[in-house]
Order: structure tokens, then C-alpha cells, then sequence
């Protein structure tokens, strides 16, 4: 039985959107918006685009770049439906229901794939593998990304392409500076082996949850704190559920738009090659936006006045750093003793 729709989302739980002002820069696109407009009333083609995060996020306007482009591309022909902050589909049911042919296009975060039998994925997840963009990119967009992408018809899916997301931040009503500051604390993690694994080494108690119920278990104290990206942290409103905000820098997360290949080898040759076309360039678009957009988040969350923020220094990154080397060596035969040696290579390369 497919997935249910569910009428449930939680748009009570509804922030402002990040950085009202933030897309301005990347070329006008205001009118980037959810709602249908008039080229939409008889398309020949139509494809659900389902993702879990608020459509202020840099995916959430990638997706709507991606349909804007799409429209004006297809004279209307083609229509791409965004449903947002797990309006259609959550964490937990959005892989089954694409393969069950419920939704056309998923943007689900890296992570999502180890627990859909892709355990390489699961390189991603690794803390404190990546310094930065660059490296991820030396990845994503080389020879291993491409492979990894092939990897994913291994599970009923086709791969469409790498999205940028960011670096993990810790938030809690305490600071994480050590080790000894994890210690008794309950946080969010997603379904991913080696996130539980990262909590434990850091010294706190992992609790896997969808993300669309994150902030209700933090303002009810289910849990104490999670890890996020800063703009996550700031569409879902979490400074008003956590006191604390700690730069830790430690994660990365990231995305891949994936469809199903049932679907996408129905479709002619002029409309996927559409398609691929415009989802290139909203990947690019997105990225460009998910750089700028962190360091306004940045901006943004050292001026929020009830919220406490602490940057670490060298020396307590290096001890966190460390705690969590035993994660590395815990998972590195289920990732693929290979694989991570040429993730290495590849973040240690110089264009």
C-alpha cells in the first residue's frame, strides 16, 4: 500500500523565511514561489518534486529554479509540482514512495542512502572529513560522485546530479565545547549508522527522528539538541526551542536529486534531455545560493539576541576532532576500505 499523502504538515510550526533579502543577489529570482502559475493549466507532462526542508532553504530554491526553468523551457508543457517541509512525503516514507511511483523527483540528503542499502554513501557522514566546499566538490563532482550516482540504480533509482548543502552546526541549552559537554544529552540525529555512532563517541545519547519533528521534540523536551545546518537551523526556528549554538563545523550534509527509472525511461529524448538541462543549472544555482546564503545565516545568528553562540578554538575542535576518529575506524570496511582512500585522495588534490 503506497504511502499517504499527509494533510498534517506542520505549517503551524512555520518560521520566516531565511534571509528575506538573500536571493536578490543571484539575479531577481523573487518571484521563485510555491504557488501554481498560469503556464500550469494543461501540461502534458507532470512531475511531484517532494522535499523535506522549507522552501527558503537553498534546495527549497533550487527546486522552485528548477520548475521555473522548466516551465519557460517547455512552453508549459511540463509541469514540476515542489512540495515542501514534508508536505507530501517525510524523512521516513519519501525513498519508498518514489519507488512506488507516488512522487517523480526526491532531493533527499546523502545520509538518507546508507539505510537504502547504498552504504557507500555513508562516506559522507563521516565527522570532520571535510575543511570545506572545495573538498566536497573534488568528490561530488569527479570521478567517485559519478560513480556513486551510478550506484544508486542498484536501488531503484537514477541519479541526477549532487547538491551542495553545509557544514553541521551543534545546538543544545548548554555549550559543546568538549567532549564532557555531550555527556547525558539527547540529540537528533538523522536514520544514519554513522551519525548514532558520532553522538555515542562524542559522548551523548543519538535519537533518530524525521526532521519535520525536530522542533516539537526540542520544545518538548524529547530531546535535548540536534545538529543542522544554519539554515535549517533557522527556517525551522530552532533559536526559539535552543538557547545555545555551538560552531562546530563538524558534519557535512548534502543532497542528490534522484528519480526513478521507470519514470524517467518513459520519458521522449527532447523532454529528458530538457530536464537534465535545467536541473544542471538549478544545481548550479543552488550551490551558488547555499554559499551565500550560509554566510548571511552566520550574520544572522550572532545577532539574534536570546541565543548564545560560541565558536570554538583550535584546540577544542582538535579534541572533538579526535574523539570521533574512532567513527572513521568503526566504519571504514562497511564504507569501503577503497572508497574512503579515494574520497582522501581526492580532498587532498589541488585543482
Amino acid at each position: 500500500m503506497p504511502p499517504s499523502v499527509r494533510p498534517d504538515s506542520p505549517r503551524a510550526l512555520r518560521r520566516r523565511p531565511l534571509l528575506a533579502g538573500g536571493l536578490a543577489m543571484l539575479g531577481g529570482l523573487a518571484g521563485l514561489t510555491g504557488a501554481a502559475p498560469a503556464w500550469a493549466a494543461r501540461p502534458e507532462l507532470l512531475l511531484r518534486f517532494s522535499h523535506v526542508v522549507a522552501a527558503g532553504t537553498p534546495k527549497g530554491q533550487m527546486a522552485l529554479h528548477f520548475q521555473r526553468l522548466v516551465a519557460q523551457r517547455s512552453a508549459g508543457r511540463i509541469r514540476v509540482e515542489v512540495y515542501p517541509d514534508s508536505e507530501l512525503y517525510g524523512d521516513e516514507d519519501e525513498l519508498e514512495a518514489l519507488k512506488l511511483g507516488a512522487v517523480e523527483l526526491l532531493a533527499p540528503s546523502l545520509s538518507k542512502f546508507g539505510q537504502a542499502g547504498l552504504p557507500e554513501f555513508e562516506v559522507f557522514d563521516l565527522p570532520f572529513l571535510f575543511d570545506d566546499l572545495a573538498q566536497v566538490r573534488r568528490v561530488t563532482q569527479g570521478p567517485v560522485g559519478r560513480r556513486l550516482l551510478e550506484r544508486l540504480a542498484h536501488q531503484q533509482m537514477v541519479g541526477l546530479g549532487f547538491m551542495d548543502g553545509s557544514f553541521k552546526q551543534m545546538s543544545a541549552n548548554r555549550p559543546l565545547r568538549t567532549p564532557a559537554d555531550f555527556q547525558g544529552l539527547r540529540l537528533r540525529v538523522q536514520a544514519s549508522r554513522v551519525l548514532v555512532a558520532q553522538m555515542r563517541a562524542l559522548g551523548a545519547e543519538p535519537v533518530v527522528l524525521p526532521f519535520r519533528e525536530t522542533r516539537q521534540a526540542l520544545a518538548r523536551r524529547v530531546v535535548d539538541g540536534a545538529e543542522n545546518p544554519l539554515s535549517n537551523f533557522l527556517t525551522q526556528g530552532l533559536q526559539a526551542v535552543q538557547t545555545d549554538l555551538t560552531l562546530t563545523r563538524h558534519g557535512y550534509l548534502g543532497y542528490a536529486v534522484v528519480s526513478h527509472p521507470r519514470f524517467w525511461d518513459s520519458l521522449s529524448a527532447p523532454n529528458r534531455e530538457l530536464l537534465q538541462q535545467a536541473l544542471a543549472e538549478a544545481l548550479e544555482f543552488g550551490n551558488r545560493l547555499s554559499a551565500e546564503l550560509d554566510r548571511q545565516a552566520l550574520a544572522q545568528v550572532l545577532q539574534l539576541p536570546r541565543l548564545r553562540v560560541h565558536a570554538l578554538s583550535g584546540p577544542e575542535r582538535a579534541v572533538l576532532q579526535q574523539a570521533a576518529q574512532a567513527v572513521h575506524q568503526g566504519f571504514e570496511q562497511r564504507v569501503g576500505h577503497g572508497l574512503l582512500a579515494e574520497v582522501r585522495r581526492a580532498i587532498a588534490a589541488r585543482d
